[in-house]
């Protein structure tokens, strides 16, 4: 298995892993309407070259010369609403934005390396806290809660179309 960080080429294999992952991932959770509108929201190659220029690094996993999963993550991430304090007590936070495996590969330990990955990568950058949104009814949760994430809030976020992210909010300090 080999982590990479993707390029802006490699993009469309991201936009490729979350059409095929998200109607197993999201199938019980949302409408077929909804999941639509997310996937092309998120995932056209517009929307993550922005997410590029906004500091998201994509990073693709690669086995047997096939792409399984991806995952991104932004470096010092800090809420609209945040007070800049956090920075003088350390605890600067990297944020899990995306974590995804093909469903045929799941429960073989890549969700876990990633996270290991992105984890040594913010250690290395002076982070202390990795954060990440999950939908509360997403069967996820409990394996981000085996990873050491606890749950720290829930919020609701409106992503327009009249829908609502309905998330709770993970972190695990490093």
């Amino acid at each position: 298995m080999i982590i990479s960080v993707a390029t802006n080429n490699q993009l469309p294999i991201i936009r490729d892993l979350a059409f095929k992952i998200w109607p197993v991932a999201y199938d019980e959770i949302l409408s077929n309407e909804q999941l639509n509108y997310m996937l092309d929201l998120i995932y056209s190659i517009e929307s993550l070259e922005k997410q590029v220029e906004k500091s998201h690094v994509f990073l693709l996993v690669k086995e047997n010369n096939n792409y399984i999963g991806f995952a991104s993550y932004e470096l010092n991430y800090k809420e609209k609403n945040e007070i800049p304090v956090e920075k003088k007590l350390n605890l600067n936070k990297t944020k899990i934005q995306k974590l995804y495996v093909l469903p045929e590969i799941q429960r073989k330990g890549i969700g876990k390396h990633l996270i290991n990955y992105i984890k040594q990568i913010a250690i290395a950058n002076d982070n202390s806290v990795l954060i990440l949104n999950v939908n509360r009814f997403n069967k996820a949760k409990d394996f981000y809660i085996k990873q050491g994430f606890t749950i720290v809030s829930k919020v609701k976020i409106d992503i327009g179309n009249n829908y609502i992210m309905d998330d709770y909010v993970m972190e695990l300090t490093l």
